[in-house]
């Protein structure tokens, strides 16, 4: 007779912490129902350099001005023999790091993305002299062992990692050109064009042969790009394809018109937007 009370005792307990009706102090809600026209808020991961050292990083980015889910070190921090990253906002939280932005039609990325902050000065020195920081290898595991995971939980596609100068290229240049996209690309995060397609679109030409204006817009307009399509290179247009050298050519990513930037933009519609 105890046992048979103390199993309905804890069936009833299980039953408690397990119903579907959750009490919300003022109402209670049915949870039994689940809509299927659901996805996650989190689309793109957006790449950042901070361009001061990682205690004046935390301090700003932990401010009210500007903010960002995570930050990785110069050098983390190693325990257990894995890095250390700070993660300073929720995921399931805005954080304001994108700014004005756009990518593939979406606007305003703050509301859709997870930012990622990279300890680095960015340019050192005058930006005429084109002399960058690097980013240390054991910051670059880092940032793969953290990129690779977010990347996996949200189901972001390749296109879709980005960095700040890519969906915001009127104000912005980081992650700038030395930031190791090939080496994300290479541990299964971003996007990358295959080699041998570029050299066949290039067909021989030389690579800083002058394009058609227009023809490379229309086609950093198709991969993502907030890009004007009519044909007239300016100020504006040279920024946008300077960001595109800077993620995908970064030798040379001075925004003009080449060959070269023609057939690294062609292989990458080719090979994941074939349609």
């Amino acid at each position: 007779m105890v046992r048979s009370v103390a199993l309905a005792a804890l069936c009833t307990l299980i039953t408690a912490c397990t119903t579907p009706i959750l009490d919300r102090g003022t109402y209670l809600a049915d949870t039994r129902h689940h809509a299927q026209g659901v996805d996650s808020r989190v689309r793109f991961l957006v790449m950042h350099y901070t361009e001061i050292d990682e205690a004046g990083s935390l301090a700003v980015l932990t401010g009210d001005k500007v903010s960002v889910h995570y930050v990785v070190p110069e050098r983390p921090q190693i325990r257990d023999g894995e890095p250390i990253v700070f993660q300073l906002v929720p995921e399931d939280k805005r954080a304001w790091h994108a700014g004005q932005s756009y990518w593939q039609g979406a606007t305003e990325l703050n509301a859709s993305s997870i930012g990622i902050e990279n300890v680095n000065l960015g340019p050192i020195g005058p930006l005429s002299d084109d002399k960058w920081q690097p980013y240390p290898p054991q910051q670059v595991d880092a940032l793969i062992k953290l990129s690779r995971d977010i990347v996996a939980r949200y189901n972001i596609p390749p296109t879709r990692v980005v960095g700040h100068s890519d969906i915001a290229p009127q104000r912005k240049i980081d992650p700038g050109p030395l930031f190791p996209w090939r080496t994300l690309y290479d541990a299964g995060v971003g996007a990358w064009p295959d080699d041998a397609t570029v050299a066949a679109h290039l067909a021989g030409r030389d690579p800083k042969l002058p394009v058609d204006v227009q023809a490379l817009q229309t086609k950093l307009r198709r991969y993502g790009y907030d890009v004007a399509t009519d044909g007239v290179l300016d100020d504006k247009t040279r920024r946008v394809f300077s960001a595109f050298q800077m993620h995908f050519r970064p030798s040379d990513h001075a925004g003009n018109a080449d060959a070269e930037s023609d057939a690294i933009a062609q292989a990458l519609l080719d090979k994941y937007f074939p349609n």
